[in-house]
C-alpha cells in the first residue's frame, strides 16, 4: 500500500532526484520518530543534510494540488461509495511570529481560545469501507489579504483573495464534485452550518446535508412566516417528539442519543428549490445537552439516514487526531504558502496508507479476543516490519555535529542583529 500510494503521483515529479525524496518524506512522516520536521526526516532517511527536504518544499518543481487530485482518486477507489459523505472542518496550529502564512491572533478549537495561530480548513470523505481527508486550504485572514506586501513575502499567489472558512469549504466540495467523488451527503459544524450561502451552494450541487447549527439559529416554520431559535423549539417539543437511536459505534461501543426530527421546515432563501428541508435535534441521554442540524435531501430521506450522517461528521476529528499523532501534520516548520501546500498534502497521503491499511485489515475475518487494527496500531507496525532506522553511529554523530553548528550560527546572527540594534541612534 505505501509503494501504490506513493506510485500514484510519482509521475508529478519531472526529475529522479524530488521524486525519491517525496517518497523518503512520506516514509518519515510515518517513521517512529520524535518531530517531523525537514531536519529530523532527512537524518532519518540517510541524508547527510536537510537541504533535500527543503528544497522538496521550497524550490522544487512540482504541483501539490496535481498530486492532492491522485491522491483522491486513489482514495475514492477504495473508499468509494454512492452514498458517501464529504466531512468539512478546520484546525488549527499554534505557532510563534508573524511569517508564517496566514498567523495572526484567532480562535482555534485546537487551544479552545484565542492564540496565535494557523489554521487550515480541510475536507474529509466518509463511507462505509472507511474515511480519511482528501483537500485542504489554508485560511487567511484580512490582515493579509490586505496587505499585498505580507503576502508576496509568503510567497501568496497573487490572484488569491480573502475567503470565508465556508467560502473555502464550497470550493473544496466543488472540486470534489468536479472530480466525480462519489457523495451524497456533506456534513460540518456550526461554523458551517450557519452560512445561508454554503447551505445554498450545497444545494446547487444537490447533496443532501446534515449541518450542525448554533442553539440561536433561527429556524423558519409555517411556511417562512415565523422564524423561531432552535433551541425554542426544542423546548415546546413533548416527549413523545424524542426517539433514542445510535449515531455510529464508537470505542465503547453505540453512541445512543435522543433524537427529534421536524420536518416542516422551509428555506429561508428559495422556497421553490424542490427539496426537503427539516430540523434535527440531538439530545445527550446523560446531561440532557443539545444539538441542532439544519438538513436538507433533494428527495425524501428516513431518520436513520439523517442521524446517520450526524454521527459520521466525527470521523474528521478522528482524522484530525490521527493526522496530527501518527504523521505530523501539525509539525511542519514552514512559512511559504506552496510549503504549507506541499508538507499538507504529503502528510494527507501519509494518512490515507494508513486509513487504507486499517481498512484493508477491517475486512478480514475478525477474531474474538481481539480489536480491529486502528491507524495508530497500522503504524506501529509499519515502523517494526518495513521502515528500518538508521543506527550507524557515525551518521548519527555527523547530524548531532550539523545541528550543533547550525544553532550556533543562528545565535551568532541572532546576537549581532541585537548588537547592531542596540548601537542605533
Amino acid at each position: 500500500m505505501l509503494a501504490g500510494v506513493l506510485a500514484s503521483f510519482a509521475g508529478r515529479f519531472g526529475r529522479v532526484e524530488p521524486r525519491r525524496t517525496a517518497v523518503a518524506f512520506v516514509t518519515g512522516l510515518l517513521a517512529d520518530i520524535e518531530v517531523k520536521t525537514c531536519w529530523q526526516l532527512a537524518e532519518q532517511a540517510g541524508h547527510a543534510r536537510p537541504d533535500a527536504m527543503q528544497r522538496l518544499l521550497y524550490r522544487a518543481v512540482w504541483d501539490a494540488d496535481a498530486v492532492r487530485d491522485d491522491l483522491r482518486q486513489v482514495i475514492v477507489e477504495r473508499f468509494g461509495d454512492p452514498d458517501g459523505v464529504l466531512v468539512v472542518d478546520e484546525t488549527g496550529d499554534l505557532k510563534k511570529g508573524v511569517h508564517s502564512v496566514g498567523v495572526q491572533r484567532q480562535y482555534t478549537g485546537t487551544a479552545g481560545r484565542i492564540e496565535n495561530a494557523q489554521v487550515g480548513v480541510f475536507l474529509g470523505y466518509a463511507s462505509e469501507h472507511g474515511h480519511t481527508l482528501i483537500d485542504r486550504r489554508v485560511y487567511l485572514p484580512v490582515s493579509w489579504t490586505e496587505d499585498r506586501d505580507r503576502c508576496q513575502d509568503a510567497g501568496v499567489p497573487d490572484e488569491v483573495e480573502f475567503a470565508t472558512k465556508p467560502e473555502l469549504a464550497a470550493d473544496m466540495v466543488t472540486a470534489a464534485v468536479d472530480a466525480d467523488v462519489p457523495a451524497r451527503w456533506v456534513a460540518a459544524d456550526e461554523a458551517y452550518g450557519n452560512s445561508s450561502a454554503f447551505r445554498a451552494h450545497l444545494r446547487q450541487h444537490r447533496l443532501g446535508y446534515v449541518l450542525a447549527v448554533s442553539r440561536s439559529h433561527l429556524v423558519p416554520l409555517d411556511g417562512g412566516k415565523v422564524k423561531v431559535r432552535a433551541d425554542h423549539v426544542a423546548a415546546d417539543l413533548p416527549a413523545s417528539a424524542w426517539q433514542r437511536r445510535s449515531a455510529g459505534a464508537g470505542s465503547k461501543g453505540p453512541r445512543f442519543y435522543d433524537w427529534a426530527w421536524l420536518d416542516e421546515v422551509t428555506t429561508d432563501a428559495d422556497p421553490d428549490d424542490s427539496g426537503r428541508h427539516s430540523l434535527l435535534i440531538r439530545r445527550n441521554t446523560s446531561t440532557g445537552e443539545l444539538a441542532f442540524y439544519r438538513c436538507w435531501t433533494p428527495q425524501s430521506a428516513t431518520l436513520a439516514q439523517l442521524v446517520r450522517v450526524a454521527g459520521i461528521r466525527w470521523t474528521v476529528e478522528v482524522a484530525f487526531q490521527a493526522a496530527k499523532s501518527q504523521v505530523g501534520l501539525d509539525q511542519h516548520q514552514v512559512r511559504r504558502w506552496d510549503s504549507w501546500h506541499r508538507f499538507t498534502t504529503l502528510a494527507l497521503a501519509a494518512l490515507a496508507i494508513l486509513a487504507i491499511c486499517a481498512a484493508d485489515a477491517a475486512d478480514e475475518p475478525p477474531k474474538s479476543d481481539l480489536i480491529k487494527l486502528t491507524v495508530n496500531e497500522v503504524r506501529r507496525l509499519i515502523n517494526a516490519f518495513i521502515i528500518r532506522p538508521i543506527h550507524e553511529l557515525a551518521h548519527r554523530l555527523r547530524w548531532s555535529q550539523w545541528r550543533r553548528r547550525h544553532q550556533a550560527r543562528a545565535r551568532q546572527a541572532h546576537y549581532e542583529r541585537r548588537l547592531n540594534a542596540d548601537l542605533q541612534p
